[in-house]
């Protein structure tokens, strides 16, 4: 039996992947969860799964839990409750676990994952800003613990399947795809109106607000751009996106001998979370089967980044590296919120990105400490940009 960590089981991967363990009691214990502060549902959560220990965001969140009548009341016994990065980094490196789920969103996720990768516990990666920010130091960390990355994002999980008993030399070219979100097809001006509400409604896919915007700028191609060079090993060349926007090829491999290799199934986050969880077997009826005689057309396009610039920023941040990367990151979460809180406007996301990447003395990401300085120098930029209207 496996033993589970979640990092951000409230979070949408963190939910799905506590439905998965819970299809498959006799395979999974979860022995760790963390949150942020939505200590109701994590209170639920521990009700029903009974980890071993649990960890939260802050004090405050950390008071609430410990106090609350409805965990009290459990017949269950209480887990130990730990709080702050300290509290979730402990977490994620505790001793008899033997996976953890990396599904916290944000920058926040950077410190709790690389504690699991020194741990040597085998990580699933949802949380793409780790190998955004740092992947050649998680890369390098991996290597020296001897820990397993295993891909949790569709297109990632789908590459990583394809690719599986081929080497390397092999692949001409991966492909990357994207569903458009909810605005493809649209112009610049028409997008100078979209509500946060608009922006968050996904046609395939059900996510969270962070990522469900990165979606519809394509800033979430981007990180995964990022994300795959360095899983993958491969030039940045070598890296393309096509706009898919039925979700049905969650990403394909361009063979050297002009063959190609795709992965298909429902849009469900389930799918590759099992394959994760499983690896390297797989988990029986996790998913829903591709209706095939009646599946609508599939259709791909090239991106637009005229209007969503966002991609072409992450590539040009891959390119130039050192803590550009990060810079993109902050910048992007900094923005993504501004939009969500209507301070500013949907166009307004790139362009807040852009200025302060172009502001950024670029320097080596040589450490953690480095890249922490750079995503914190860019989101007090970005705020700064947003008092001043830019």
């Amino acid at each position: 039996m496996k033993r589970i960590v979640i990092l951000g089981s409230t979070g949408s991967i963190g939910k799905s992947t506590l439905d998965v363990v819970a299809r498959f009691p006799d395979r999974f214990k979860v022995v760790g969860l963390t949150a942020g502060r939505n200590t109701g549902l994590l209170t639920e959560q521990i009700r029903q799964f009974h980890p071993e220990i649990v960890a939260v965001s802050d004090e405050k969140s950390y008071r609430a839990l410990r106090d609350s009548p409805a965990l009290r009341a459990t017949s269950a016994t209480v887990p130990e409750i730990r709080f702050g990065v300290d509290g979730i980094c402990s977490t994620a490196s505790m001793p008899g676990a033997d996976i953890v789920i990396s599904a916290i969103v944000g920058a926040a996720g950077l410190l709790p994952t690389f504690a699991a990768i020194k741990a040597v516990k085998t990580v699933g990666i949802a949380n793409k800003e780790t190998l955004v920010m740092a992947g050649a130091l998680a890369l390098s960390e991996a290597r020296l613990h001897g820990t397993t990355l295993l891909p949790v994002d569709s297109e990632h999980s789908a590459i990583f399947q394809c690719m599986h008993g081929y080497e390397k030399a092999s692949v001409e070219k991966i492909i990357l795809t994207a569903s458009g979100g909810p605005f493809i097809g649209k112009t610049a001006e028409e997008l100078e109106t979209v509500s946060p509400g608009s922006a968050l409604k996904h046609p395939n896919w059900s996510m969270g607000q962070k990522i469900s915007i990165d979606s519809a700028t394509l800033m979430n191609k981007g990180l995964e751009v990022i994300e795959a060079y360095y899983l993958f090993g491969l030039p940045i060349g070598k890296i393309d996106v096509l706009v898919h926007p039925q979700s049905i090829i969650h990403s394909i491999i361009e063979f050297t001998d002009g063959s190609y290799m795709a992965q298909l199934s429902q849009p469900d986050m389930k799918g590759p979370i099992a394959y994760a969880l499983s690896y390297p077997a797989r988990l029986c009826s996790v998913l829903k089967p591709l209706s095939w005689e009646t599946l609508p057309g599939l259709t791909f396009q090239r991106p637009d980044t005229a209007t969503f610039p966002c991609l072409s920023f992450a590539y040009e941040a891959l390119k130039k590296g050192g803590t550009l990367p990060a810079v993109l990151n902050a910048s992007n979460e900094i923005a993504v919120r501004a939009f969500l809180d209507g301070i500013i406007g949907f166009n307004k996301i790139p362009v807040i990105i852009e200025k302060v990447m172009a502001s950024h003395l670029m320097q080596p990401a040589g450490d953690i400490a480095a890249i922490l300085e750079a995503d914190n120098w860019a989101r007090e930029e970005a705020i700064r940009m947003l008092n001043f209207k830019c």
